[in-house]
């Protein structure tokens, strides 16, 4: 197979595909004019459609690039996480979604305020913002990294590349609201899944079969157990299972991303049947992306002469967007480029009109600075949507200093408040004795325990440069770190706990400190407020 690299027809149909996208926003803004209809569709939407924008949501450029590098370079156990989600389909579906169907709110955060105070409402909506935030600069920086590889480009462009994705997800998503985010959202997962199963076609017709399906472990695969007694072991079954159903769960029940679109359906029947969707949906195309995995795995260890430098352990998050640029034909390299803009687009306009809510919501409405009309109310969440973006696309140049491929420094960044925020609402639906001061206590160690587990590495090369403590105690090594875009230097060190350690550790700890100070500072409250 000859190398192409993106020619002039794959540049056009990327072109075209961001110039329809900005065209859908346009269409939509004319027909809206309310804030209800910009944030919730007026919660009359297709749970089809609403399924597959959650979907889409989730899974975005992130899990499009790191669940076939991944299997490739690391490993499939990951793979087994599918086994959670009828877990998380129970749970949600049936422990959540009456409750909060019960209660249509704009804002998730809103069902906070009525049983733990203003003030849990208001840390809720924050630590959100924040999650959301540093999820989409992360998504936008790892886009473009991807691009860079597929159009052969120095890293020294990331930026240019940035400003281009995060500038057309902004435009469509401020002006069209949640029905061109769902929309387009559908429109994007075809042209995903699309895209995996054209790489999967074309690697078995030049191996002339399936001959590139793993029958034995790799040997640039990571050892996986079953489960470790040595918590820096990066992946076992027990922790990929815990670590993506308590994600799942926390995510889908507590990230306002998911419950707008909940609210956006129907009833409870409705919002259940978008769970579903949404789950069966993302349970095809991971299984998907982790055979795209094995099929480069197996193209390129036959094919070792098309690495060009690329190690199959360190650099595997790459082989995907280079065989996408240099291995498909003319065309159809646009087509499947264009998919992975969207992917990363579909994340993007999801939090942006996500964030714009909860923004507009939980502090500009509920502290009194409600716009005179609903016309105004409307433009200025618009320009809300346009801020947020732009605020994104600037501080995703700092995602550079986390390390580990894109599955590692997903579960850093992206899963750090997921659990904590989720363990609010625990608190607000099932611990009736839960207070104020208890939730806060409980949410401060949870975030903290997150925070350490997430950035172990580097803390034990802060306590071993300032303060001389020998990192053997922690049984790792320090390590040097260098920058291909800049050339810049810094010294880290090995994680002593797996990144997949996080999800269910903060929340353990969050559910466990909080509930017992609640129990001390039941007294001292005035009594919880009546549940909802």
């Amino acid at each position: 197979m000859d190398s192409y690299g993106l020619q002039p027809l794959d540049w056009a149909l990327i072109v075209i595909y961001a110039a329809s996208t900005i065209a859908l926003g346009f269409y939509f803004s004319r027909r809206q004019a309310s804030t209800k209809e910009y944030f919730i569709g007026s919660g009359q939407m297709s749970p089809l459609l609403i399924g597959v924008s959650i979907f889409a949501t989730l899974l975005s450029t992130i899990s499009y690039l790191s669940m076939p590098g991944e299997s490739a370079g690391k490993g499939p156990v990951n793979l087994l996480a599918l086994l959670g989600y009828p877990v998380v389909y129970v749970i949600v579906a049936y422990g959540l979604l009456p409750v909060y169907m019960r209660n249509r709110v704009t804002s998730a955060y809103e069902l906070l305020e009525e049983r733990l105070g203003l003030g849990i409402r208001l840390l809720g909506a924050s630590m959100f913002l924040l999650l959301r935030v540093v999820w989409m600069t992360l998504l936008v920086y790892l886009a473009a990294k991807a691009m860079i590889v597929m159009m052969g480009i120095e890293p020294k462009y990331i930026p240019l590349v940035v400003l281009i994705t995060g500038a057309v997800s902004i435009v469509y998503t401020s002006l069209g609201g949640l029905r061109a985010v769902v929309v387009t959202d559908f429109m994007q997962t075809v042209l995903l899944f699309g895209g995996a199963l054209m790489v999967i076609a074309m690697v078995t017709l030049d191996l002339g079969g399936f001959g590139w399906f793993p029958t034995r472990w790799q040997d640039n695969w990571d050892t996986q157990p079953f489960f470790s007694f040595d918590p820096k072991t990066r992946v076992t079954v027990v922790g990929t299972f815990l670590a993506t159903t308590v994600w799942m769960v926390a995510t889908v029940g507590g990230d306002q991303t998911a419950v707008q679109r909940f609210m956006s359906t129907s009833d409870v029947s409705s919002a259940r049947r978008a769970l579903a969707i949404q789950l069966i949906v993302g349970s095809t195309v991971a299984a998907t992306l982790y055979l795209v995995g094995f099929a480069l795995l197996g193209y390129f260890t036959a094919h070792p002469e098309y690495l060009a430098g690329i190690s199959l352990a360190e650099n595997a998050d790459d082989l995907f967007p280079r065989y996408i640029s240099y291995h498909l034909p003319v065309g159809i390299s646009g087509l499947v480029v264009a998919a992975m803009f969207a992917a990363a687009m579909s994340s993007i306009d999801s939090g942006i009109n996500s964030i714009t809510a909860v923004v507009m919501t939980d502090f500009l409405d509920r502290l009194g600075m409600k716009a005179k009309d609903e016309k105004t109310h409307y433009r200025r969440a618009q320009f809300l949507a346009l801020t947020v973006g732009v605020l994104v696309v600037t501080g995703s140049f700092s995602m550079k200093y986390i390390e580990g491929n894109i599955t590692e420094v997903t579960g850093k960044t992206v899963n750090l408040l997921t659990t904590p925020i989720f363990a609010l609402f625990l608190f607000a639906l099932f611990v009736p004795f839960a207070t104020t001061r208890g939730v806060v206590v409980g949410t401060a160690c949870g975030a903290t325990t997150g925070v350490l587990i997430a950035f172990s590495g580097p803390f034990v090369a802060f306590l071993a440069t300032w303060f001389d403590v020998d990192p053997q105690v922690f049984n790792v090594q320090l390590k040097t770190m260098t920058d291909a875009a800049t050339g810049a230097e810094w010294i880290t060190a090995e994680d002593p706990i797996s990144f997949q350690w996080i999800g269910p550790l903060a929340l353990t700890v969050t559910m466990a400190t909080g509930t017992l100070a609640s129990w001390l500072t039941r007294k001292k409250d005035n009594g919880p407020a009546p549940s909802v």
